[in-house]
């Protein structure tokens, strides 16, 4: 509590009632707490002093609170503001939060909501530079800023709205092909926020059964069902205090974005065989390479449920559309591939191959890039050349090896964990017939013992 015994908070309400039990609940976290009962009020104030907080009603005598909201994210970014709105008022918290609002509280006031707020809140009192590109930040926010690689302008805007959502507890829909990032952009978004000591959970709905999906995200208690042998918490429960990735949120069910609609309006949890609700605090960013809007509009995915999750989008470039960054990202990803093959430096490039590199289009984006240079570093002797790059591989002879494949059936929905499956069954098949002599199978597949060996690691094969 230390920390935030100085700290200045500002209240402005114009219900003297509402007003007496905000300033007493703050007061007695150790606040100084400053009311205001209008905006003509706020406004002084906020010329007067600097605060930590600003909490304020929608409805004042003379104006709308948000108003206020809008004029503090332009002339006091660092200044975390939340907005008291009438209970069911969902457009109401929804446009506050793109205003710039931290966050909303509903009438009539749960008073452990707004203090589990009001400590999230005061975590970001402390001024920050503003997050351009020719503005310093932290060393620390540096440092992980470094994750988002590249100096094209799509990337300077990708870290600037990084940087700003951090700040703020506004749900974030995060767009873009598959491969261009968007797991990792979450990742820092929540590394950069208030809630970074605590629980960031991924999710791929994409992964999970629908009959399995209400387990895996509200949980289950001992006996629910057939085979529930203990008492098991959900995502929701796991991630409390700290943020919720949904990824591929198109995947939902449509009975199951009913019930995740319900756990973001209310707030609560019931696990599956349990008559009781339990409270939970997480932030919620979704993700999805598919555009929800059409998904609206042929209702496979809920109006209500996209109001809710795409208050705010940022999209994340596909490579094709920030070229520039492509040698970039081969420095930095030939490195990293360098150490876990054992490399002293990584091999160098022919400008045939590096022009190669900039002109290909990149259908699977950063991932594509890494599984490239992986396989070229894997087989090159020396340079790598085009040739060691294997861009030129036909539709034809992909449908071959494809068909080649004793599983058959459709079309893979992961083409990368395909392929690997593919060469995995080569491996082991070559082995077989070389008596595991790994010199003779290293031989019989053109590959060096040092690439034999790194697969045979990468597969776990003994």
């Amino acid at each position: 509590m230390s920390e935030v015994i100085s700290q200045k908070i500002l209240v402005i309400d114009d219900e003297p009632d509402i007003l007496e039990l905000l300033d007493i609940t703050l007061s007695r976290m150790g606040l100084q707490v400053t009311t205001a009962i209008d905006l003509t009020q706020a406004r002084e104030k906020l010329k007067q002093e600097e605060f930590g907080f600003c909490l304020t009603d929608m409805k004042l005598p003379d104006g709308n609170g948000l108003d206020l909201v809008a004029e503090i994210s332009q002339q006091h970014p660092d200044l975390p503001v939340a907005v008291l709105t009438a209970h069911g008022k969902v457009e109401d918290a929804v446009m506050a939060l793109k205003l710039g609002a931290f966050d909303f509280v509903s009438k009539p006031v749960n008073i452990n909501d707004l203090r589990r707020l009001v400590g999230i809140a005061l975590k970001l009192s402390k001024p920050k530079p503003s997050a351009t590109t020719n503005e310093t930040v932290s060393a620390e926010m540096a440092q992980k800023l470094k994750a988002l690689i590249g100096k094209s302008p799509a990337m300077d805007q990708v870290r600037r709205m990084t940087l700003k959502l951090a700040r703020s507890q506004a749900p974030v829909f995060i767009s873009g092909d598959s491969g261009t990032g968007k797991e990792l952009v979450a990742r820092l978004i929540h590394q950069l926020g208030p809630r970074s000591e605590e629980n960031f959970i991924a999710v791929n709905c994409g992964a999970i059964p629908a009959d399995l999906m209400e387990s895996e995200f509200f949980g289950h208690v001992k006996g629910s069902f057939t085979g529930a042998h203990e008492d098991r918490p959900g995502l929701f429960q796991s991630a409390n205090g700290g943020t919720l990735l949904v990824d591929e949120v198109a995947d939902l069910p449509l009975a199951m974005q009913v019930k995740l609609l319900r756990v973001i309006q209310e707030k609560r949890v019931r696990a599956i065989g349990s008559d009781k609700e339990q409270a939970i605090d997480v932030r919620i960013l979704s993700a999805s390479h598919k555009t929800l809007k059409p998904l609206v509009d042929s209702g496979e995915f809920r109006n209500d449920l996209y109001f809710r999750l795409n208050v705010i989008e940022l999209k994340t470039p596909a490579l094709r559309e920030r070229p520039e960054d492509i040698p970039l990202l081969v420095r930095h990803f030939s490195g990293q591939l360098a150490a876990e093959l054992g490399i002293d430096k990584p091999p160098e490039f022919t400008p045939e191959a590096s022009k190669a590199l900039q002109d290909h289009g990149f259908h699977g984006n950063v991932r594509e890039l890494v599984n490239i240079l992986q396989r070229a570093m894997t087989l090159a002797e020396g340079q790598i050349d085009v040739a060691d790059l294997m861009l030129d591989i036909s539709g034809e002879t992909l449908d071959t090896v494809l068909d080649s494949d004793e599983d058959g059936g459709e079309t893979p929905n992961n083409l990368d964990h395909h392929l690997e499956t593919i060469e995995r069954r080569i491996l082991k098949k070559a082995l077989e017939e070389c008596h595991y002599n790994k010199t003779e199978t290293a031989k019989k597949l053109g590959l060096s013992f040092r690439s034999l060996r790194y697969k045979l690691s990468k597969y776990e094969i003994e």
